[in-house]
């Protein structure tokens, strides 16, 4: 999953953080409204009220693995999925898929790596589990279209309302800090 650097729009006098620029603007204005009197955080706290405990690059890969494994077994492999900490920084994105394609003698060797931002080592598991379905998605798809975006909810069914929930905790990440650690 990746995005723009932050930015924000003025609606109504009130600043609106766009990683939620895409909702309708009614569920804009109550998202903000949370964000305002800073309930998301205790509100997505009750939601999931722990923090996954794959910390590790081994076990994010072994669980990235299975992922593919279960739903895309014959897509391409993936060679490496780890966390970066300069992913959030640099390109402001969640996650990022890359295929390097090289000559090696007189074979075409492909390598797919998953980026998952450092921020999300301590996040809830579902959270990491819809970013890592969207970044596998773009082993058969790299548009974000319809056959992607079905293919997402194939992986994880409440995708769309967990993409929804990790762009209202990076709203609430930038106004008031990290909720898990």
């Amino acid at each position: 999953m990746s995005g723009r650097a932050p930015t924000y729009r003025v609606t109504d006098n009130k600043i609106m953080p766009s990683y939620l620029n895409s909702y309708s603007a009614d569920v804009q204005q109550q998202a903000n409204a949370m964000l305002d009197a800073n309930r998301a955080g205790t509100w997505l706290l009750k939601r999931y009220p722990e923090s996954h405990q794959l910390s590790s690059e081994q076990a994010l890969y072994d669980y990235a693995q299975t992922m593919k494994n279960q739903y895309m077994r014959s897509s391409s492999p993936i060679s490496k999925v780890i966390y970066d900490d300069k992913i959030h920084v640099i390109n402001n994105a969640l996650g990022l898929h890359t295929f390097v394609s090289r000559v090696q003698g007189k074979k075409l060797k492909a390598k797919n790596e998953i980026r998952i931002s450092a921020l999300f080592r301590a996040v809830p598991e579902p959270f990491l589990r819809m970013i890592l379905a969207h970044e596998l998605a773009h082993l058969r798809e790299k548009e974000h279209n319809k056959a992607f975006y079905k293919l997402c909810a194939y992986m994880e069914p409440d995708y769309h309302q967990l993409e929804f929930e990790v762009r209202l905790y990076l709203a609430h990440l930038e106004r008031y800090g990290a909720i898990w650690r």
